[in-house]
């Protein structure tokens, strides 16, 4: 969350959902440090939970204006968001169940279905490049990020008093010539850069290479007899994946084994991009005119029920499972996680980022073992990594979105990455624009523009 006060008026740039510590993430989320009631605007870069995951509690709290975003972000918020106050249900029943045995109190979602329909309904959907006013002074145009579906840089050219000046929001950055999005778009005459740094102290691997990596642990495991489990953010990483394993299988570098993608959000999701072919990049445009569905096989099934997902359970065969969350905090992947951790010819492959202290962290550091709702679980299933899946730009690559927007630049601030991501982008930007004031800040502190 980043509150901009402008002329008299309060903006929010994003309302995401923190994710850590499992205490400290209650009492960060469920409290805000600032009156909801009391903004004038809320500004979406995109649907991801970590930035548009507590909207709901926001407006539940007060908050009555309106939320802008692309059409396609709107579209994923309301599946992402129904789907994130259901998990929370589920997981806070779960929980509550085995508080009860320990003779301890009852735990409660951060909100309900039902606040997150009523959020849905402050969305005010804008498309690229069309300037909005959003309040006094100050008006709003998103660009292409590049990032997941829908997700845009956040333009605001503000008026205040005899000032005149461009203030860009970079979002999160996507990877040049990822599957099936366009690469991020440049964007001029920039006064004042907010950009985020998940990366900015390492590089991803080379994409080609990462699909040979891809093709050897999968098949690897899958020849030992054992079960893939691929944590995936539902909405970006699962339909780059479906995409690519589409691809490996029908050129026969993979062998045909079920895939399955449990998650309702990912089904949801997956519908939500076939109507969006406005952001896909022309390899994926073209594959749906000519081809048909990008995200369909004949060996890919796609879960929605929770008895579907219990059975998966009992599956002796290779297969492949694909499940949200990416992180392993929330959502079927724990319970996926909690059955086949134990065992070693399976495969655990994550292929995107986990921020420090969640679960999927912990598994990838090699901590063994692991508390899953509070039960711990050896790990001896085979673990793996491979970044260049990852929708975030690395480091040069973040480098090379600097380097395509112009401007004066005279101020930028580092947000959006672990402590030493930021500072040592920061490091990096203040080499390459001298003429501008590098700020990485910390929670809560005031930088003035």
């Amino acid at each position: 969350m980043y509150l901009v006060e402008v002329n008299g008026h309060r903006v929010l740039l994003e309302c995401g959902l923190f994710q850590g510590r499992r205490e400290e993430s209650i009492h960060r989320n469920r409290e805000f440090p600032f009156d909801p009631s009391a903004l004038d605007a809320v500004v979406l870069s995109h649907a991801h939970i970590d930035h548009a995951g507590n909207l709901p509690n926001l407006c539940k709290q007060g908050y009555q204006g309106n939320i802008y975003a692309t059409f396609a972000t709107r579209d994923l918020c309301a599946v992402m968001l129904e789907d994130s106050a259901r998990i929370q249900l589920a997981d806070s029943q779960y929980v509550s169940k085995l508080r009860a045995k320990q003779g301890l109190p009852p735990v409660d979602p951060l909100y309900t279905v039902e606040d997150a329909e009523r959020a849905t309904r402050q969305f005010v959907a804008i498309n690229y490049g069309r300037r909005m006013p959003l309040v006094d002074g100050v008006t709003l145009e998103f660009r292409d990020a590049g990032h997941i579906l829908g997700s845009a840089q956040v333009i605001l050219d503000v008026r205040e008093g005899a000032r005149h000046f461009r203030y860009l929001f970079s979002g999160d950055i996507g990877r040049p010539a990822q599957e099936i999005l366009r690469d991020p778009e440049p964007v001029e005459n920039v006064d004042f850069l907010q950009i985020e740094s998940t990366y900015g102290d390492r590089e991803h691997g080379d994409a080609a290479f990462s699909r040979d990596e891809l093709c050897k642990v999968v098949s690897d495991a899958l020849a030992r007899g054992g079960k893939v489990i691929i944590p995936a953010f539902a909405v970006g990483r699962t339909q780059q994946l479906i995409y690519v394993l589409n691809q490996l299988t029908q050129s026969g570098r993979l062998p045909d084994v079920p895939i399955f993608v449990d998650s309702p959000l990912s089904v949801n999701a997956t519908e939500v991009f076939r109507l969006h072919p406005e952001c896909f990049d022309k390899e994926a445009y073209d594959h749906l005119r000519t081809k048909g569905n990008p995200f369909s096989m004949d060996h890919l099934t796609y879960v929605r029920e929770g008895a579907q997902s219990k059975k998966l359970n009992d599956l002796t065969l290779p297969c492949i499972i694909i499940s949200a969350s990416g992180m392993a905090e929330a959502g079927r992947i724990r319970h996926h996680l909690s059955n086949n951790l134990g065992d070693p010819r399976n495969l655990i492959l994550f292929v995107g980022y986990c921020a420090e202290h969640t679960l999927g962290h912990l598994i990838v550091s090699g901590r063994s073992p692991v508390n899953i709702f509070g039960v711990p679980h050896e790990v001896k299933a085979q673990i793996a990594r491979i970044d260049a899946f990852s929708g975030h730009a690395g480091k040069s690559e973040l480098t090379g979105y600097v380097n395509s927007l112009s401007g004066s630049f005279q101020k930028i601030t580092v947000v959006h990455g672990e402590e030493s991501s930021s500072l040592a982008f920061g490091k990096t930007l203040q080499a390459l624009k001298r003429q501008a004031e590098v700020v990485v800040p910390q929670r809560g502190q005031i930088v003035e523009f």
